[in-house]
C-alpha cells in the first residue's frame, strides 16, 4: 500500500506543476480519493487554499496560475478579456491600475465558486460571452476564428486570452456602469494596429448595438488606419436612441447618449 501511495505522490508530482491549482474532480479523475487526498494534506505534499481545491506546497498561487489551472488543468472554457486582456498584451498605461485589480474572465458557463474565495489581492468579474456574441462566444469557436490567442503564461502553460480587437467591444461593453469614456476614449487613441479582417469577424458576430454603436462612435473621433476598412454597411446598428449617460449629449449620428465633458479628440 506504502509503494502504491508513493508511486501516486510521484505522479502527482508530474501531471501538478508547482504553484498551479487543482479540485477534488480534478484529484478524483486522476485516482486521487477523498482520503488519500486528506492522508497527503496532513503530510504537507498538498495545501488547500481554500476548501475543495489543491495545490503542491512550493509556487506562490497568484491569479496568473489560477486562471491557467482552470483552463489547463481543469478544463473550464474560461478566458481573459476585456480591460485584463488588453493590459496582458502591453496598454496597460492607458488604464487606471489603482486599487484593487479586477481580472475580467469571459465564458459560456460560469467559473467554480471556490475562485471568489481564493486568498488572492485580485477579484474575478465573470461575463458571460454568449451575451455579447453569438457563434464566436464558445472558446472553440473564437480560437478557430482567431479572435482569441494564447499568450505566454506563468507556466509551461499558455494563458488563453482575447485579442485586441475582442478586448476593445468587450471592454466597450462595460460602459458606462464599469468603465470610464474617457479612458476607453484614450484606448481607442491608440489602438493604432488593429486587424479590420478581425474586427469586420466580430462586429458581424456582436449581438450588442450599444456595443457596435459605441465601437463607430469612438471610431470615428480617432479615424485610426483600419477604420476605412471596416464594411459598415454589413453592420447593424439598430435603431432608435439609446440613452447610455443621463444629462449626457445626444451624438446625433449613432443616436446615443455620452458625456457632455467628452471634448474634440486630439
Amino acid at each position: 500500500m506504502a509503494e502504491r501511495n508513493s508511486g501516486k505522490l510521484n505522479q502527482l508530482e508530474r501531471t501538478l506543476p508547482e504553484g498551479l491549482l487543482a479540485d477534488a474532480a480534478w484529484m478524483e479523475r486522476h485516482g486521487y480519493s477523498t482520503s488519500l487526498r486528506s492522508q497527503y494534506v496532513s503530510s504537507g505534499w498538498l495545501v488547500q487554499p481554500v476548501r475543495g481545491t489543491y495545490k503542491r506546497p512550493l509556487g506562490e498561487l497568484d491569479w496568473q496560475k489560477t486562471v491557467v489551472s482552470l483552463q489547463k488543468l481543469m478544463g473550464h472554457a474560461l478566458t481573459v478579456g476585456g480591460r485584463t486582456a488588453l493590459d496582458l498584451q502591453g496598454f496597460s498605461h492607458y488604464l487606471s491600475l489603482s486599487g484593487p485589480l479586477t481580472i475580467h474572465l469571459y465564458g459560456t458557463e460560469p467559473p467554480p465558486g471556490w475562485l471568489a474565495k481564493l486568498p488572492l489581492e485580485e477579484s474575478f468579474r465573470f461575463h458571460r460571452s454568449q451575451v455579447l456574441f453569438t457563434t464566436l462566444a464558445a472558446e472553440k469557436d473564437a480560437l478557430q476564428a482567431g479572435t482569441l490567442r494564447e499568450l505566454p503564461g506563468p507556466s509551461d502553460w499558455p494563458l488563453v486570452a482575447s485579442t485586441p480587437e475582442r478586448a476593445l467591444l468587450e471592454m466597450l461593453d462595460e460602459l458606462p456602469g464599469h468603465e470610464s469614456f474617457h479612458l476607453v476614449d484614450m484606448m481607442v487613441q491608440s489602438l493604432n494596429t488593429l486587424s479590420p479582417r478581425r474586427l469586420q469577424t466580430l462586429l458581424a458576430d456582436c449581438r450588442s448595438v450599444k456595443v457596435k454603436r459605441l465601437f463607430f462612435f469612438f471610431a470615428d473621433r480617432h479615424a485610426p488606419p483600419w477604420l476605412k476598412q471596416i464594411k459598415r454597411e454589413e453592420i447593424s446598428l439598430g435603431s432608435g436612441k439609446r440613452m447610455l449617460v443621463k444629462g449626457g449629449k445626444l451624438d446625433p449620428k449613432y443616436l446615443i447618449t455620452v458625456p457632455e465633458d467628452l471634448g474634440a479628440p486630439e
